[in-house]
């Protein structure tokens, strides 16, 4: 009596986990955002599976899909896009399960945010000059902790990786102006591997405008540091100078 989290990818079929997709083939049940999921990922399904499209659904309404199922003995899916841990509203779901004396488990996927780096052919944590990733979202209809507002975040200065905040652009690039230059590099991810992907670069001073004329509202990452334009610095790990475990630096 089991739930799988299953962590769809961000969109591509091909970019789903082997593991994740064996538990699709196999599900008797399956309940998944549809606003989020390309039509591959249902053609992966069994004959017989019912699917539920949870984006017209209230937590209430969908969980006792997933609890019945599982107690009657059918492998029971709940997938998610990107990965399940990242504002996937996992907490919610599996207290619900706990409560239910279900067990779970959970099947990471590859979130949208190293798939838009990986469009980008950018590495994220530069040596010299940025070795963390700040991951986050602009305040909206969610608020966020006041420690955790964009105007505190951007005092790092480090790569910040902006999920569902494309729809208040001006508010994120006035936000971040009061710690980033105006020619910090940002680049713009829309429907990630999707097929009609959209890829915007630019800078702090011009970003916002282009948003608004390629009309990019939702589904979109938001990337910013300098990062992504760096060139030229280069990590101890492969220097020939360098000794670590496995190999003894050359004289």
């Amino acid at each position: 009596m089991k739930v799988w989290f299953v962590g769809a990818g961000p969109g591509d079929p091909d970019l789903m986990t082997v593991k994740g997709r064996r538990f699709l083939e196999e599900a008797d049940t399956v309940v998944y955002a549809g606003s989020l999921m390309p039509e591959g990922l249902r053609a992966l399904a069994k004959p017989g599976s019912e699917w539920y499209d949870s984006a017209h659904l209230a937590l209430g309404e969908f969980m006792p899909l997933l609890v019945e199922a599982a107690k009657a003995g059918k492998k029971a899916v709940r997938l998610a896009s990107g990965d399940p841990a990242i504002y996937g509203a996992l907490g919610e779901m599996t207290e619900w399960l706990q409560r239910e004396s279900v067990e779970y488990e959970v099947v990471p996927g590859v979130s949208s945010f190293l798939a838009a780096a990986a469009v980008l052919g950018r590495e994220l944590t530069v040596p010299d000059v940025a070795q963390s990733i700040i991951i986050t979202r602009s305040e909206g209809r969610t608020g966020m902790p006041e420690r955790e507002k964009l105007v505190e975040l951007a005092k790092h200065r480090t790569t910040l990786v902006i999920f569902l905040s494309a729809q208040v652009i001006h508010k994120v690039v006035e936000d971040l102006r009061s710690a980033y230059p105006e020619d910090t590099p940002v680049a713009v991810v829309h429907r990630i591997s999707w097929p009609d992907q959209k890829v915007l670069r630019g800078t702090l001073g011009d970003i916002a405008q282009k948003v608004i004329e390629a009309e990019i509202y939702m589904t979109a990452i938001v990337i910013v540091g300098e990062a992504l334009t760096a060139k030229g610095h280069k990590s101890k790990l492969y220097d020939e100078k360098f000794s670590h475990s496995f190999r003894r630096a050359k004289k």
